[in-house]
């Protein structure tokens, strides 16, 4: 079996839950002794990559030409037997089957805001997508139901496969090195992911100011992740709430200290609005933390 995936997620100093997600369909397919080859574009990186898996990557002048044009052609000459989008999108007019795994529909219509012209056209869009596929993968029955409602998918077509843990997700002791790295000391809750708006980090730093003194005095916020384009809000609301002192953004967190870190914490926090999956909650109940998430 040659199978194909998109690989643009893989970009190096970034971590997202769908490259997690691509990494970890790789292992499996060379643990089936399956060949895989990863397409990607110029920023497209593919570290410790399993025996059997190649990087491709595609010159293309735009996303769409990328999509519709460039990688067509290269499966049609890797003679691929399937391909596997990560994304809601994928070719229209490929030579192999072809895959979508929708996490989501949050690009229509996100955080409720009212774009009528553009969420229709995205739904047009991944209706075109979904009717075009073979198949379509999904993390969880509440984004089954809401594609096969919203995208208008025969419920035969939809199918859903829980996102894996990867192996190195278990009970793990927080080297010094490590802690020394994120700036922590003593007890700490922990929020590991983006901070766009669904993430709802917001109210999570609410919460927190609304604990007794003496409560945020004896541990740390700790509001782990990348995102430097929504930081900043978070830090203003930290200033506000008058709670900088007991808050940290240590920033993006390295694969190799995550599992101590999930492990060491006191509760890990995910007050998500909605979640496709939720990834890093099963992650940290891997690695034994005790885990908080919204009931939404």
């Amino acid at each position: 079996m040659r199978l194909a995936l998109d690989g643009r997620e893989l970009v190096a100093g970034a971590r997202t839950g769908i490259g997690r997600y691509v990494r970890e369909v790789l292992r499996a397919a060379a643990a089936r002794g399956w060949r895989s080859t990863v397409y990607g574009d110029t920023r497209t990186v593919l570290a410790d990559a399993p025996a059997g898996v190649t990087l491709t990557r595609l010159a293309a002048p735009g996303t769409r030409w990328w999509d519709q044009v460039a990688l067509p052609r290269a499966l049609r000459r890797t003679g691929a037997d399937i391909f596997l989008s990560p994304y809601y999108k994928g070719p229209v007019v490929a030579p192999c089957p072809v895959v979508l795994t929708v996490h989501d529909l949050y690009f229509i219509g996100y955080g409720g805001r009212r774009r009528p012209l553009r969420d229709a056209a995205l739904t047009a869009a991944a209706r075109l997508y979904a009717r075009r596929a073979r198949a379509i993968v999904t993390g969880s029955e509440h984004s089954r139901r809401a594609i096969i409602q919203r995208l208008e998918v025969d419920p035969a077509k939809v199918t859903v496969i829980g996102v894996a843990v990867g192996a190195e997700f278990v009970p793990t002791p927080l080297a010094d090195a490590a802690r020394a790295r994120s700036g922590l000391a003593g007890s700490y809750v922990l929020f590991v992911g983006n901070f766009k708006p669904h993430k709802n980090v917001d109210s999570l730093l609410r919460a927190w100011a609304s604990l007794p003194a003496t409560l945020r005095a004896a541990h740390r916020l700790v509001l782990a992740g990348g995102d430097t384009e929504h930081r900043p809000r978070l830090e203003a609301l930290a200033r506000v709430l008058d709670v900088t002192a007991s808050v940290v953004f240590p920033g993006r967190i390295g694969d190799a200290d995550l599992p101590g870190l999930y492990s060491a914490c006191a509760a890990f926090v995910l007050p998500s609005l909605d979640e496709g999956f939720g990834l890093p909650a099963v992650e940290a109940m891997a690695c034994g933390a005790p885990v908080i998430v919204s009931d939404r």
